[in-house]
């Protein structure tokens, strides 16, 4: 390949956490968007001043706005749960046991002499 045909974007090749300068432009970039949508609804609210069921709706809609919005900002995403492989000596043995059942379950048996009924 060429050097101008290749694609030079970085590849992600480990399950590793987004960094935490990521992760916070995130919260920060929610939080905003949250909060800009109080603004319409507030103008809302005072464009429909004269129906008062659509003003108060509006004005209700916007009400819990800023305090979702700081729950969902302060939320980080929960970490991941790992599992750490280590060698487990016991682990291993049963397995290797139980590989060599199955080996010898798979291999056919010998018919059996056919039984003489007497009497």
């Amino acid at each position: 390949m060429k050097g101008s045909d290749r694609d030079d974007t970085p590849v992600l090749i480990t399950g590793a956490a987004p960094s935490y300068a990521d992760e916070s432009r995130a919260r920060k970039r929610k939080y905003t968007i949250m909060m800009l949508m109080r603004v319409p609804c507030l103008l809302l609210a005072v464009a429909f001043i004269n129906i008062w069921w659509l003003c108060l709706l509006f004005l209700a809609l916007s009400i819990p706005l800023p305090w979702v919005a700081v729950l969902i900002a302060n939320d980080r995403p929960p970490r991941k749960q790992e599992e750490i492989n280590r060698y487990n000596a016991e682990k291993a043995a049963r397995r290797a046991l139980a590989r060599e059942v199955s080996e010898h379950d798979e291999q056919p048996k010998p018919p059996s002499p056919p039984k003489s009924i007497e009497g």
